[in-house]
C-alpha cells in the first residue's frame, strides 16, 4: 500500500481552511453570500430595485450594492437588521 506525504490528505476541508488561516474568512464569505442571495431574492418577490431599497433605508445605493454584494462580507450588523427591517423581514443569529 502506498503512503502520501501530503499532511493535508484525509483531513476535513475545516481543517485544511483551519491550518492555512483561511477558515474564518471562507466562513464569513459564505454566510454572506447567503444573506445576500436572500435578500436579492426579497427584492424582487417586492418588485423593489437597488435604489428603492436605498431609499428606504436612508442610504446610498453603493451602500446596498456593498451589502448585496455576496463577495464583500464586511457588512454591519446595524445594516444588515436596517435592510430587513424595511423589507418587514428579521434576522436571526445564532452561536453553535
Amino acid at each position: 500500500m502506498k503512503t502520501s506525504n501530503n499532511p493535508a490528505l484525509g483531513s476535513t476541508l475545516d481543517s485544511f481552511l483551519e491550518t492555512e488561516n483561511l477558515l474564518e474568512h471562507t466562513q464569513a464569505v459564505a454566510l454572506k453570500r447567503v444573506i445576500a442571495y436572500q435578500l436579492l431574492d426579497v427584492l424582487t418577490q417586492q418588485k423593489l430595485t437597488q435604489t428603492d431599497l436605498a431609499k428606504k433605508m436612508h442610504t446610498s445605493k453603493a451602500a446596498v450594492s456593498r451589502l448585496l454584494d455576496p463577495n464583500n462580507a464586511s457588512i454591519t450588523l446595524r445594516t444588515l437588521l436596517k435592510a430587513a427591517h424595511v423589507l418587514g423581514k428579521s434576522i436571526t443569529i445564532s452561536v453553535d
